[in-house]
């Protein structure tokens, strides 16, 4: 069953991602999905930035993973730093075509097809605060919850079509 609206208002897919972010994201998606992990896209932070991908594993760790498909993207990029204070672990997600060795060797690493994806580089453990950790749970929980309201709404279905 689709719960997203794939229309041209989905905030999901706004166009600030590229063809390819949105290949490398589905693809880590999906293996992330066969983790058992809980997946949001392009999360707002407390401090104003966008996760590329949050998750909850099984275990309640809290991973970030930011996109990057060119050396350019990661070189004109420097808030990635500040995901680290709102998760358990942070990792960057590429295509082949990316040189990996451009990635910071204290994050984790995940290369992507599109079809699916490799965990390349395990990140290093960096527990939150309890404090912090609620917050990003309730924001977490919150986000999901209006999505799924909000693509519910957008099929448009009645409860007399039930």
């Amino acid at each position: 069953m689709t719960i997203l609206n794939l229309a041209s208002n989905n905030p999901l897919i706004d166009g600030r991602q590229s063809a390819r972010a949105l290949l490398v994201r589905k693809g880590v998606q999906i293996l992330l999905h066969e983790m058992r992990h809980a997946l949001l896209p392009e999360l707002v932070l407390a401090n104003g930035r966008r996760a590329d991908l949050i998750t909850i594993s099984e275990k309640g760790e809290i991973w970030i993973i930011e996109i990057k498909t060119s050396i350019e993207d990661f070189r004109v990029d420097r808030k990635w730093p500040d995901y680290r204070s709102y998760c358990d672990r942070l990792f960057f997600a590429t295509h082949k075509d990316v040189p990996l060795e451009i990635f910071p060797e204290d994050c984790g690493l995940f290369l992507s097809d599109g079809y699916g994806g490799h965990l390349l580089r395990d990140a290093p453990e960096h527990r939150l605060a309890p404090a912090t950790r609620k917050a990003v749970m309730l924001n977490f929980s919150r986000a999901a919850a209006q999505r799924l309201m909000l693509a519910e709404w957008a099929a448009g279905k009645t409860f007399d079509d039930m």
